[in-house]
């Protein structure tokens, strides 16, 4: 019985690691401005708001999104502004910087099966 009660915590402690993690990786690929890197998280269907218009788009479209965002923005850094969690889900929203112009980024992620991923992507202009 006191085995099954270690190996419960044990993982319990590595499913609350993994969550944390992945987070962690979306914004490591938000600073590089790295399209291919946040698209590993990517839900089959992501939410992204763009210019004040909102679309869902597969994974693969999603992807291209940030790939044609990023290709015309030179990414100096994101910056985490706020962060948290609760329950299955967990939201960062933060400053990316680019030579052009700063953006406010928010992101919506939540457990699917045993996988933490991004169901929403809010992109605003900020002014400088």
């Amino acid at each position: 019985m006191k085995s099954l009660h270690n190996l419960l915590l044990l993982l319990t402690i590595i499913g609350l690691f993994s969550f944390g993690t992945s987070i962690n990786d979306v914004v490591a690929a938000m600073k590089k401005g790295d399209a291919a890197g946040l698209s590993r998280y990517f839900d089959d269907v992501v939410q992204i708001t763009m210019d004040g218009k909102s679309h869902a788009y597969s994974r693969g479209q999603a992807e291209m999104i940030l790939k044609n965002f990023f290709a015309s923005r030179t990414v100096k850094g994101f910056t985490v502004e706020h962060q948290g969690s609760g329950g299955e889900t967990e939201f960062c929203t933060g400053l990316l910087s680019t030579e052009q112009q700063p953006f406010r980024i928010s992101i919506f992620m939540k457990m699917r099966g045993e996988r933490n991923v991004i169901q929403e992507l809010w992109v605003e202009r900020k002014a400088r």
